[in-house]
């Protein structure tokens, strides 16, 4: 079978697949193409002809450009695909014992509770333009919500008397969020503003957070006017609106809550992605005991 064949019944199969994920089907098109790329510079028309030599070879000149954790995705994609032709066309499948490669797991960066508390304060909850903004970051930070959920927040989705937002995650996968009680006092200030700024005739009067034109909330938007708040916060740390997230994920497992209440919070599919914020809890403790114990400030007799 010629590799542009394979590779578009591949992607077609992908797309039914990921109709529903279209960042996971942009990520494994781009990937897959740069392997035909690749064997087309190699001279290989025919997708029989790849052999195990081949895609370690792709790999390994990979290394020069790409970190271990965006190889170890384009394995995955390309092991993906030389399996689908197998299991569809029987083909021999050469990617078998490809081998990957762990990455360091780093740390996620978070921001202490003291940070959260001088991010929020920097926002006057006078101007309508404050409390939009102040609204946006403590929805983030007090759900934990990804920012694309928040910018994808529908007004039906949130219940202010129950003091619950109803999430659809990755994969369209529901969950139930408690609203603290001190974030529904900058949440109701904004939807009194959002009344104000609702055009009869806008598209997007669906969604919870519309700004003054009456559009909806954009991630780039999110970041640039977080930027400008941590800089007024005199917070030096890059903070990103995902790192809100981690400060909830992390700020929970501090204050006593259970891993899997965390992972159910978060929305996580995998109890491993949520088991990283131990990790913290693990230097946070160690950071505790070595400023605080008696025998950690011992010296040692030679």
């Amino acid at each position: 079978m010629r590799i542009e064949r394979a590779i578009k019944y591949y992607l077609l199969d992908l797309s039914l697949k990921s109709a529903k994920m279209k960042k996971t089907y942009v990520t494994y098109k781009h990937a897959i193409d740069l392997y035909g790329e690749y064997l087309k510079k190699e001279g290989i028309d025919d997708i029989e002809d790849v052999d195990f030599k081949m895609i370690n070879t792709y790999f390994d000149k990979m290394k020069d450009n790409y970190v271990t954790n965006s190889i170890n995705l384009y394995k995955v994609v390309v092991r993906d695909f030389h399996r689908f032709l197998a299991d569809r066309y029987e083909i021999k499948d050469p990617s078998i014992n490809i081998p990957t490669q762990r990455a360091k797991r780093t740390l996620p960066v978070y921001l202490s509770i003291d940070e959260v508390n001088r991010l929020m304060a920097v926002f006057d909850d006078q101007e309508p333009i404050d409390i939009y903004h102040h609204a946006i970051l403590e929805t983030i930070y007090a759900l934990g919500l990804r920012v694309s959920e928040c910018c994808d927040l529908t007004l039906n989705a949130v219940d202010l008397e129950a003091k619950v937002v109803r999430i659809i995650g990755k994969g369209d996968k529901m969950r139930l969020v408690p609203i603290p009680d001190g974030s529904v006092v900058i949440i109701k200030k904004y939807l009194n503003i959002r009344t104000i700024w609702l055009k009869a005739n806008s598209p997007y009067k669906q969604y919870f957070f519309i700004n003054r034109l009456s559009h909806r909330l954009n991630p780039v938007y999110v970041q640039r006017m977080l930027d400008e708040a941590c800089i007024k916060a005199g917070i030096k740390k890059h903070i990103s609106p995902h790192k809100l997230r981690h400060s909830y994920a992390t700020h929970l497992l501090q204050g006593g809550a259970d891993l899997r209440a965390v992972q159910e919070l978060l929305g996580h599919s995998d109890i491993s992605t949520t088991e990283i914020y131990t990790h913290i809890n693990e230097e946070r403790l160690k950071d505790v005991y070595l400023n605080s114990h008696p025998f950690a400030k011992k010296e040692v007799k030679k």
